[in-house]
C-alpha cells in the first residue's frame, strides 16, 4: 500500500547562511529528520566564504568561487529559504521577526550570523566606510573600486590579522592592474600584538615589502569623505576606507533576552543558549565553557554537533557536548600567492602554504557545488500506455509553468454553451468577464499557481499580484477577492503558521490596490497551491485584446524569463541570485504600470503561460492584425538567456512553440514562448504616444519597460521577429 507524505509537525529555522548551517544544510540534505520543516532565513541568496576572502581581494579568486549559493543548497536540502534580514526574536511567543516578510514561528531554531567590523562609536565610519564584515556588502565595494583607473589611496582600520591580509591583498591587486597605490594600516595599539612574535615578525616583512604605511597607537577622533582625522589633528587622505576592527555582534541579539557577553549569545558545551530552544554557532555565540577567538574553524567543528542536537531536540533525543581544540592551525594570505602558517608556536612561510590553503579553501566550497540528490525512483511495470509520454521529459513546472496547453484549453472551453445571462458580457481570448450590477460594471477573473517556491509569504505575494494582473489588464480598480489554498499535510501549529503568512502577505498586496479579503476556502493536499477570484470595478468601457490599431507601438513592463529560470531551479541549475532576482520581478506589483497605460492602451493583457508570443498572438487575433516583435528590444531576465543557451526551458514551452514555425529556433526566440508567472503588462498604444508613455513608466517604478514592436495589418494572428 502506498504511504502517504507525513505530516509536518515540527519547524526548525536556521538563521543566517554562515559556514555551521551550511554544512547542516548539506548534511540535512542526505539523511533529512523525518516530520521536520526546516527554514533559512538570509538576507541574500548567497553567503560569502570568509577563508577565501584575502584571495578574492587580491584577485586569485572570483566573486562567484567566493559565495556558496544558498538557493541550490536549501533546495537540495529539502527546506524553505526566507530572503531577508532578522531584526529580532520573541522566544515568548516563539517568533522570529524579518524585514521583508511576515513573522515566521519556530520549535528549535539556531543562529548563525557571524559578526561585523563596523565601528558604530566611529564618526563619520557609517557614512564614509565600508566595514570588511559582513563579507558581501564589503566585497561588491572593493570589486568596484578595484577595477577602477588611476592612483589609489586605501585606508584599512584595524591592525590584526584580518587587518593585515586585507592590506596586503588591496596592495597586490592594485599592482597588479598597474595602479599606483598608497595603503594605511591603522591601530590604535601596536598591530599584530595578538599574534607569536616570530610570526608577528614575519607578517610585519611581508607588510614592509608592499611599502604600507603603519598607523599604530594613534587614536582616530573622526572620519569625513576620503578622509580619516587623528587626534593628533593630521589626517589621512584615502578614497576607499574600510574596518576590520574587532568582532562586534549584531545589535538585534542583545534585544531578544537571551543572555549575552559583550552582546554575543551565551552558549554551554551543546550549543544552546538561556533558552534551550534556541542554538548559536560561530562567531556571534560566545562559549562560556570554552572562550575562544573569533576564527572559522570552530565553526566548522562546530556542524556536526549541531546537527546531532537539532534533530534530538526535534525529536526527544539526548544531546551531545562540543569540545573545541586547544590550538587551531593559522594559514594567513601574504597577499601574492604567498601565506604564513603558525600553530603550536611554529612559524612557516612561502608559496607552498598558500597552495596548502587554496587545497583546503576549494575543498571546503567544493562540497557546495557538489550538491546530493534524491534518485528518481523508477515508473512502475507493468504501466497504462502513454504514461511516460504524459509524464515528458522533465518535471511539471510550478507557477504558469504547470498550466494546460493552448490546444487542449481552447478545444474544452469551445464545448461550453454561450452565457445564458444578459448581465454577462464574456470577452472571448480575455481571462475575465464583465458583469453589470446595479447599474455599475464589474470585472470578474480568478487564477491559482501551483507552489515553485518554498516560502508561502512569497508564493502568495506572487499568486497575488498575478491574479491582479487580469484586472490591471482591463482597466479595472480592485474590489474584492476571495483565496483558495491548499496547504500541504501540516500539524495545527505549522497550518496556522502557515496560513497567517499567507493571508498576510496576500491582504497587504490587495488593500494597497484598493481591495479587501472577503472570504475563500482551505484544504490539505500534496503541494502548496494558492488561488484568488477577484473582481474589480470599471469606470469606463474594459480595455480588451480588441481594439487594437495598426501601427499601435507594443510596450512590455518586466522582463521575462520567469519560466526558464525556474525551471532551472528545480533541476538544480540555476544561479541563486538569478532566481532571487526573477522572485524579485514575479513580486512587483503592476497598479502604477496599469494606470499610465490605462489612459493610452488600445489593447492590453497581462503576461502568463502563454509567453510573450502567444499573448501577442492574441491581441493580434482579437483585433484582426499580425504583429511584428524587435527581439533584442525585449527586455530579458539576468540568466535567462544563458540558461536558454545551455537548453533549459519550462515543462510548457514545447506546447507554447508550437504553431510558430514562422520563427526560427534560437536561444533569444525561445525565450518568446517561456511561460511567465506573474508577468508584465503587454499593450498596444499608438505610436506617436509609445515613446512618452514610456518615459512615465521609467520614471514611475518600471525602468525595465521597453517598446517591443508593434501591429500592422497582414495574415490575422501572426507573430513575426525583426
Amino acid at each position: 500500500m502506498h504511504q502517504p507524505p507525513l505530516p509536518l509537525t515540527q519547524d526548525l529555522v536556521l538563521i543566517g547562511g554562515g559556514h555551521t548551517h551550511a554544512l547542516v544544510l548539506r548534511k540535512w540534505a542526505m539523511k533529512p529528520l523525518p516530520g521536520a520543516r526546516l527554514t533559512l532565513i538570509n538576507p541574500g541568496p548567497t553567503a560569502p566564504y570568509s577563508g577565501m576572502l584575502p584571495g578574492f581581494v587580491a584577485g586569485h579568486y572570483s566573486r562567484d568561487q567566493l559565495d556558496i549559493d544558498l538557493v541550490r543548497l536549501a533546495q537540495a536540502a529539502n527546506a524553505r529559504l526566507i530572503l531577508g534580514s532578522v531584526t529580532g526574536i520573541d522566544p515568548d511567543s516563539g517568533t522570529i521577526q524579518i524585514d521583508t516578510h511576515p513573522p515566521v514561528g519556530f520549535d528549535v531554531l539556531s543562529v548563525d550570523v557571524g559578526i561585523t567590523s563596523d565601528m558604530p562609536a566611529l564618526p563619520g565610519f557609517a557614512e564614509h566606510a565600508i566595514p570588511a564584515k559582513p563579507l558581501g556588502p564589503f566585497a561588491a565595494r572593493w570589486d568596484s573600486f578595484r577595477n577602477r583607473t588611476g592612483p589609489a589611496n586605501v585606508a584599512i582600520i584595524g591592525g590584526g590579522v584580518a587587518g593585515a591580509e586585507l592590506a596586503m591583498a588591496m596592495a597586490h591587486a592594485l599592482k597588479k592592474r598597474n595602479r599606483p597605490a598608497t595603503i594605511h594600516l591603522i591601530d590604535n595599539a601596536t598591530i599584530l600584538s595578538a599574534l607569536p612574535a616570530k610570526s608577528a615578525a614575519e607578517l610585519r616583512g611581508a607588510i614592509k615589502a608592499f611599502n604600507i604605511i603603519l598607523h599604530e597607537n594613534v587614536q582616530i577622533t573622526h572620519l569625513g569623505k576620503h578622509t580619516i582625522n587623528l587626534d593628533d589633528g593630521s589626517s589621512i587622505t584615502a578614497q576607499f576606507i574600510t574596518g576590520a576592527a574587532g568582532a562586534r555582534p549584531y545589535a538585534w541579539l542583545a534585544d531578544t533576552g537571551l543572555t549575552t557577553h559583550d552582546g554575543f549569545l551565551t552558549v554551554n558545551d551543546r550549543l544552546q543558549t538561556s533558552d534551550p530552544r534556541i542554538f548559536a554557532v560561530g562567531d556571534c555565540a560566545h562559549m562560556a565553557h570554552a572562550p575562544r577567538p573569533k576564527a572559522g574553524v570552530y565553526a566548522v567543528r562546530q556542524a556536526p554537533v549541531l546537527l546531532y542536537n537539532l534533530a534530538s531536540s526535534l525529536s526527544g533525543g539526548p544531546l551531545k557536548t562540543y569540545v573545541p581544540q586547544k590550538d587551531y592551525l593559522k594559514l594567513i594570505s601574504l597577499g601574492k600567492k604567498s601565506a604564513l602558517g603558525d600553530r603550536f608556536g611554529l612559524t612557516f612561510t612561502g608559496p607552498w602554504v598558500w597552495d596548502w590553503k587554496d587545497r583546503i579553501d576549494r575543498k571546503f566550497m567544493d562540497q557546495f557545488d557538489t550538491l546530493p540528490k534524491m534518485p528518481t525512483p523508477p515508473l512502475p511495470y507493468p504501466r497504462a500506455k502513454g504514461v511516460q509520454q504524459a509524464m515528458g521529459p522533465k518535471p511539471l513546472c510550478g507557477g504558469c509553468g504547470a498550466k494546460l496547453g493552448r490546444d487542449a484549453l481552447s478545444k474544452s472551453l469551445a464545448t461550453l454553451k454561450p452565457a445564458q445571462r444578459s448581465d454577462i458580457t464574456p470577452l472571448p481570448g480575455d481571462d475575465a468577464a464583465v458583469l453589470q450590477t446595479g447599474g455599475a460594471q464589474q470585472v470578474f477573473t480568478t487564477d491559482h499557481l501551483r507552489s515553485f517556491w518554498p516560502d508561502s509569504a512569497v508564493m502568495a505575494r506572487i499568486a497575488t499580484h498575478h491574479a491582479l494582473g487580469d484586472i490591471w489588464a482591463m482597466g479595472a480598480n480592485p474590489q474584492a477577492a476571495t483565496l483558495s489554498i491548499t496547504l500541504p499535510r501540516l500539524s495545527e501549529t505549522l497550518a496556522e503558521r502557515t496560513l497567517t503568512e499567507i493571508l498576510t502577505s496576500a491582504q497587504t498586496i490587495l488593500q494597497d490596490a484598493g481591495a479587501d479579503i472577503v472570504g475563500g476556502h482551505s484544504t490539505l493536499g500534496d503541494d502548496l497551491t494558492i488561488g484568488l477570484a477577484v473582481t474589480g470595478l470599471l469606470e469606463r468601457d474594459a480595455i480588451t485584446l480588441s481594439g487594437a490599431q495598426s501601427g499601435a507601438a507594443l510596450i512590455l513592463t518586466k522582463p521575462i524569463g520567469t519560466g526558464v529560470i525556474m525551471a532551472a531551479l528545480m533541476s538544480g541549475k540555476a544561479h541563486g541570485a538569478d532566481v532571487a532576482g526573477a522572485l524579485d520581478a514575479m513580486q512587483q506589483g503592476q497598479k502604477t504600470a496599469a494606470y499610465i497605460l490605462g489612459n493610452v492602451a488600445q489593447a492590453m493583457t497581462d503576461l502568463t503561460g502563454f509567453g510573450l508570443a502567444g499573448h501577442t498572438q492574441n491581441i493580434c487575433a482579437a483585433s484582426g492584425l499580425s504583429a511584428t516583435l524587435t527581439l533584442e528590444a525585449v527586455p530579458l531576465l539576468h540568466g535567462a538567456l544563458d540558461l536558454s543557451e545551455r537548453g533549459e526551458h519550462s515543462s510548457l514551452y514545447e506546447n507554447n512553440r508550437a504553431g510558430f514555425s514562422n520563427i526560427p529556433d534560437s536561444p533569444n526566440t525561445r525565450l518568446l514562448f517561456d511561460p511567465q508567472t506573474g508577468g508584465g503588462l503587454l499593450a498596444a498604444v499608438p505610436s506617436d504616444q509609445a515613446e512618452q508613455t514610456l518615459k512615465k513608466l521609467h520614471q514611475n517604478g518600471h525602468p525595465d519597460s521597453a517598446i517591443i514592436g508593434h501591429l500592422h495589418d497582414g495574415r490575422v494572428g501572426q507573430v513575426s521577429i525583426a
